[in-house]
């Protein structure tokens, strides 16, 4: 679908560009573990390898994945596949 060039202008921040942050788990170790970390050393995440991702603006939850290898032009890149969007027709 084209845009309009009224679509373009009803938004002045339409063309700027946002930062999207892919959580893939988090992990809780202690203070004295954490110090020890070094090259090689293994975090567990909360999370299987399976289970899906988030993707945030900010704070806002704004979508779930799954983390996938990409292909065609994105080939050997991470690429995230959207299996839920949340509605951000009124805004993040």
């Amino acid at each position: 679908m084209a845009e309009t060039e009224e679509l373009k202008n009803a938004n002045p921040f339409y063309h700027v560009p946002i930062e999207i942050l892919v959580s893939v788990g988090k992990a809780r170790p202690l203070v004295k573990d954490l110090l020890k970390l070094k090259n090689d050393s293994v975090l567990t995440l909360d999370q299987k390898i399976d289970d899906p991702v988030e993707l945030y603006v900010g704070d806002r939850l704004i979508a779930k994945g799954e983390l996938q290898e990409g292909e065609g032009e994105h080939a050997g890149q991470l690429v995230v596949r959207l299996t839920e969007v949340a509605d951000l027709k009124d805004g993040l």
